[in-house]
């Protein structure tokens, strides 16, 4: 896969080469990252990339044409038309789904707006989707194009050292992860699970499920109301009700 990065801080995004599962995915070429900095398409001594808004307001909001130039650079070093998007407040929440589809596509484009944000005309020309990591606000859009950068690579083939970590993790099937435990096996009184212990590979798959359920139910209720149950989530989920208490 690969991805282009429209930013005015290429430094920052290319700190995450030296880290963790990225800086080993891009060493093993199973993808590319390459930033293009909207000042080197300016023309102006001073690589002017904003300007005080019109109609007045505090602020400054990133200018037309520096940026679409550098995201038409960007384009034309893919061998097909990439998808690009905007980072953005505004955009659509992203979701595990968004990304797991995101991921099979061989290229795209994020681009990493600053300021008060940036001329509405590049938005309806060259901008395809909109995606906001939260409803808060933060001063760019690089850190999370970082965010989308690492949950995009971590689904690419070869990327993870277990191939099925990415399917366990929260949001993959619509529920949050279950509890997990490692050694020791008690500490401060507090024993793991004895189903983990018992080697009972059936058993262990069902108790995490229902923990997962049980997990979902108490933190994200808002996700079980939006996913359809099967007759054996639906058992699980009760028997976690009846044993905990939870409703």
């Amino acid at each position: 896969m690969k991805i282009d990065v429209i930013t005015l801080f290429p430094q920052l995004i290319e700190q995450i080469r030296h880290f963790g599962v990225l800086g080993r995915a891009l060493e093993k070429d199973i993808c590319s990252i390459r930033c293009w900095n909207p000042r080197d398409y300016t023309t102006d001594q001073h690589r002017t990339v904003d300007d005080r808004p019109y109609g007045g307001g505090p602020g400054m909001v990133m200018m037309v044409e520096p940026l679409a130039k550098a995201i038409e650079a960007a384009k034309s070093s893919h061998e097909s038309t990439p998808k690009v998007v905007c980072l953005s407040p505004q955009g659509e929440r992203l979701t595990q789904a968004k990304l797991e589809q995101s991921s099979k596509q061989t290229g795209l484009i994020l681009v990493c707006g600053r300021y008060e944000g940036i001329d509405e005309r590049l938005l309806e020309t060259q901008i395809d989707e909109q995606w906001s990591i939260g409803d808060y606000v933060l001063a760019g859009g690089e850190l999370p194009a970082m965010v989308v950068i690492e949950g995009l690579i971590r689904l690419l083939p070869g990327a993870l050292g277990n191939s099925q970590s990415a399917d366990q993790d929260s949001f993959k099937d619509g529920l949050l992860d279950c509890g997990h435990y490692t050694r020791p096996e008690e500490y401060q009184g507090m024993q793991v699970p004895k189903v983990l212990l018992s080697g009972n590979h059936a058993e262990i798959a069902r108790w995490r499920l229902k923990q997962s359920l049980g997990r979902t139910l108490r933190l994200r209720p808002d996700l079980l109301a939006s996913k359809t149950l099967t007759q054996e989530e639906i058992t699980l989920l009760d028997e976690y009700r009846k044993e905990t208490g939870e409703q």
